[in-house]
């Protein structure tokens, strides 16, 4: 299946740019999110390098941004760039459960390999990965079970429809989650679950 970052610029704005005066954008650098700066102007979704996936994390974060939010400079959240302690990391790691777990789900109705990320390379790496794992597995599960926040279930059913995986997309989402957060009960491991 051919995953164009155009196809996202296309359904985004198809579905967001009047409702909400906001665009999605193919960006060079740094991905970030920039509110309309007038009444008449758009917001802009900005996405890194062109990737496929960037676009869908960046769409994933502004699906969760309120509308106050909407109107700050890259939603006014905290971030500390790559290369953090492992406090930094740690709060990292609690604040991207819910993006990625939409993002993750937008992957799934793409049909799209997910990857999740502790982002940390030249950092003290992730402060508990398994345990992120399992949080954004068990966050992307209540959102199936209960429905995302609307602009994500509107941009999800647009993916899935766009894509045609509206009726693989339970089996892709179980084939999914055993590859990237198994649970005890898949891997036949045995896990202690106070570390989770």
């Amino acid at each position: 299946m051919n995953h164009s970052p155009n196809d996202l610029i296309m359904l985004f704005n198809d579905q967001f740019r009047e409702a909400y005066r906001t665009v999605l954008v193919k960006g060079s650098d740094e991905p970030e999110y920039l509110p309309a700066s007038g009444p008449e102007g758009l917001a802009q979704v900005v996405f890194a390098h062109g990737y496929y996936a960037s676009a869908l994390h960046e769409i994933s974060h502004w699906c969760i941004a309120g509308e106050y939010r909407r109107t700050l400079h890259d939603y006014a959240y905290w971030y500390c760039p790559d290369g953090r302690t492992l406090q930094q990391q740690q709060a990292f790691e609690q604040v991207e459960v819910k993006p990625q777990a939409i993002e993750w789900l937008f992957a799934v109705a793409a049909g799209f390999r997910f990857h999740i990320s502790v982002d940390n390379l030249s950092g003290a790496g992730a402060a508990n990965e398994e345990r992120f794992r399992h949080n954004v597995r068990i966050q992307a599960g209540e959102y199936l079970d209960r429905g995302l926040p609307p602009r994500a279930q509107a941009f999800f059913d647009t993916l899935a429809t766009f894509y045609g995986t509206g009726e693989i997309l339970e089996e892709r989402w179980q084939e999914d989650a055993r590859r990237i957060a198994p649970l005890y009960s898949e891997s036949g491991h045995s896990r202690k679950t106070e570390t989770l």
